[in-house]
């Protein structure tokens, strides 16, 4: 029988038709209550005092479970801060007739000591015994990092949402009011919903801010909606049995698929009550999606925002996206699955072929989303399941032929781009296809990373005004990695150089994240860095003050 590691804690549960929702899931406020309880014995396993919930991190939901099945819970502490800690949570689902189990999520909370009197308890460091708790203790101080500088962060991107044009401006047909989907629901906290501690249970409060949450959202779709994520629930306070806790939720707005729904819990004593004066004690947002009856994904209708507080709302609906990006990388920490090719003399052309066609696909996408807009730049994302791509829009007052040859020589990227230390051609395949060996600087504390890949080159076809530069990373067995370095991978990416007329065009760079990339666009996309934006106006600069001479020697 396999035994927990030490400080861990599990909780098994077979799923009954009590847990269930209408499509005979597991309900997720029922999972919330599980998760919030297993975390918390996990904590005090370690503290050897009653602790509270303080904070739970983003979770991201990758799986269903169904009734008859078994879910298992794993929590354990990552890193014990001084009157903190963070909690790891595993979730997994396994089907008893095939044996087969499946992730469902991975999850962060935040645990506190309960004072007793008004000492403070310091807590004890952990035990690290293996490589993975060694790796999880120096992520949860960068995920501390991140839930520290969270509110800075987003009073930094609602600035930024003034400064380009708001997409709420078009009135389109089907467009549904934000008071349409408000919802308010009451309980009274009784016995069975307080803790151990005698405070109401923060499982439980989770619960019942999904149910509310779930109501609002099912208000723009006519199916039973899913809730996909949580962004970060937040315990401002307690309350005890007898206070009445009223919910009240409304969407604040929609991303084509998914749909945020923000909830605000205040608690009331009798007194309180009476007099209709409220403790703010929990606010959370959930993101949700639904499926049709073919199982695929429903496109929500965009929501109309009617008052001032509507208007914020939907604002911070959109920063919020952005940090929820960014952090995925410091909160899940998901390994790199290498899906580079390697490159050989028989596959070259097909290689080549598939590296602009791959380009040129991902550029055609339709649900690109503007997330910043500077004079001369714009930047996109699009979220594709676990696949985030990024879309620099630029625009430069040179001819798109001499930008084409500025940009297709790699060389030249360390001249404009941080984020290349060295670039040097390894293999001269072809007029229009080189291998690279790049090295970039080093993130986070890292190892520096190094990569191989293939740039295609190409110029518009007859009538075309469109250059293309497309990048891949290949494995190249004469570059093996190396100890010094960490071997990192490009997905797809490049520029497509599009002329507007003889002297400008838009450049616009794509780049399909991966794991190993991600380090280098997380503190951008979270608002907290402008490396981006900086790269880009330090590109724009480098071709519009680039030499004649220089652009004349590249032919």
């Amino acid at each position: 029988m396999e035994g927990s590691a030490p400080g861990e804690v599990r909780m098994s549960q077979t799923i009954q038709p009590a847990h269930s929702n209408p499509r005979g899931e597991l309900s997720a406020g029922q999972l919330l209550k599980w998760i919030d309880a297993t975390a918390c014995l996990a904590a005090e396993k370690h503290a050897g005092v009653s602790c509270v919930t303080a904070s739970v991190d983003d979770i991201q939901f990758e799986e269903t479970a169904r009734v008859g099945q078994v879910i298992t819970i794993k929590a354990k502490v990552t890193r014990a801060f001084s009157t903190s800690m963070e909690i790891s949570i595993k979730v997994t689902v396994q089907d008893m007739f095939t044996g087969i189990e499946k992730l469902v999520s991975v999850a962060f909370s935040t645990f506190v000591t309960k004072p007793v009197g008004t000492e403070k308890i310091h807590l004890k460091p952990i035990t690290l015994l293996t490589e993975q708790d060694h790796v999880e203790h120096n992520l949860a101080s960068e995920r501390r990092k991140v839930r520290l500088q969270h509110e800075d962060t987003f009073k930094n991107l609602m600035k930024e949402n003034g400064k380009f044009d708001d997409p709420i401006c078009d009135e389109e047909e089907g467009m549904v009011s934000t008071r349409d989907t408000s919802v308010q629901s009451i309980e009274l906290v009784l016995p069975p919903h307080a803790n151990h501690h005698g405070n109401t249970f923060g499982g439980q409060i989770m619960a019942w801010m999904e149910t509310v949450a779930t109501i609002s959202a099912s208000r723009l779709c006519r199916v039973h909606p899913l809730l996909k994520s949580v962004d970060m629930f937040k315990f401002r306070g307690p309350s005890t049995v007898g206070d009445r806790l009223v919910f009240n939720a409304i969407v604040n707005n929609t991303f084509q698929t998914c749909v945020e729904v923000g909830v605000r819990v205040e608690a009331f004593d009798c007194k309180e009550w009476s007099e209709g004066r409220g403790r703010h004690i929990n606010s959370a947002f959930l993101i949700y999606n639904a499926v049709d009856d073919k199982e695929e994904l429903v496109t929500f209708p965009r929501i109309k925002p009617v008052s001032e507080d509507d208007f914020r709302r939907y604002h911070g609906a959109i920063a919020r996206k952005r940090i929820r990006l960014s952090r995925k990388y410091v909160v899940s920490h998901k390994e790199e699955v290498p899906l580079c090719e390697h490159w050989n003399i028989d596959n070259q052309v097909s290689l080549s072929k598939g590296n602009v066609e791959a380009l040129k696909k991902m550029a055609a996408k339709s649900g690109w989303e503007v997330t910043s807009a500077m004079e001369k730049t714009k930047i996109y994302t699009l979220e594709e399941d676990d696949i985030l791509s990024v879309w620099v829009e630029k625009h430069v007052e040179r001819p798109a032929h001499l930008v084409y040859h500025l940009l297709s020589d790699f060389t030249k990227r360390p001249l404009w781009d941080p984020h290349y230390m060295s670039c040097e051609v390894i293999d001269w395949v072809s007029e229009d296809d080189q291998i690279y060996y790049i090295t970039c600087p080093v993130v986070n504390d890292d190892k520096p990373k190094d990569l191989v890949v293939l740039v295609s080159r190409r110029r518009p076809v007859k009538d075309g005004n469109t250059y293309t530069v497309a990048v891949k990373s290949v494995i190249l067995p004469s570059v093996p990695p190396s100890p010094q370095y960490v071997r990192s991978e490009i997905t797809c990416a490049g520029f497509l150089i599009h002329a507007i007329d003889n002297s400008s065009c838009t450049v616009s760079y794509f780049n399909q994240i991966s794991a190993s990339i991600f380090p280098y666009f997380a503190g951008n996309l979270g608002g907290w860095s402008k490396s981006i934006e900086e790269t880009a106006a330090s590109c724009i600069q480098f071709i519009e003050n680039a030499t004649d001479d220089g652009l004349i020697s590249l032919f």
